[in-house]
């Protein structure tokens, strides 16, 4: 039995594709991309990340202490792996953090992303309470 088809497999893209131009003679207009949405697997593995460096310690000290693999919890603190709310417990008790803890923080980030920097001077004080459309959240400084 023959088949013309190629052998080539078929690629879903997980990102659109962007669409090509009319005209190759045309020149393509500016465009300004809306920034992305961050993730919240790299949110969250940026703080578990940020907090272990803060307390430096190892990789394997907080995966041990967590009973979760080092390779996982470094996938974890890439974003390369969605986890569960038990291994988020497990890591964050681990740092010395609760689950809230590591919830509150991870908000604090998003909303950081979310928000145009304003200038600031070196000698300002550090902000304690961030707002969102939910109301306002305090941290513990």
């Amino acid at each position: 039995m023959s088949s013309h088809a190629s052998n080539r497999a078929r690629v879903i893209p997980l990102r659109p594709v962007p669409a090509e131009p009319a005209a190759p003679s045309e020149p393509a207009a500016p465009v300004d991309p809306a920034p992305r949405e961050p993730l919240w697997r790299d949110v969250v593995g940026e703080v578990l990340r940020r907090e272990r460096l803060a307390q430096e310690r190892t990789l394997k000290e907080v995966a041990e202490a967590a009973r979760i693999s080092m390779p996982y919890l470094s996938e974890l603190e890439r974003g390369r792996k969605e986890a569960s709310s038990e291994v988020l417990a497990a890591a964050a008790h681990a740092l010395g953090l609760g689950l809230a803890d590591l919830l509150a923080l991870s908000h604090r980030r998003l909303v950081h992303r979310a928000q145009p920097r304003p200038l600031r001077s070196r000698t300002a004080p550090r902000r304690t309470e961030a707002s969102s459309r939910y109301g306002e959240v305090r941290l513990a400084a």
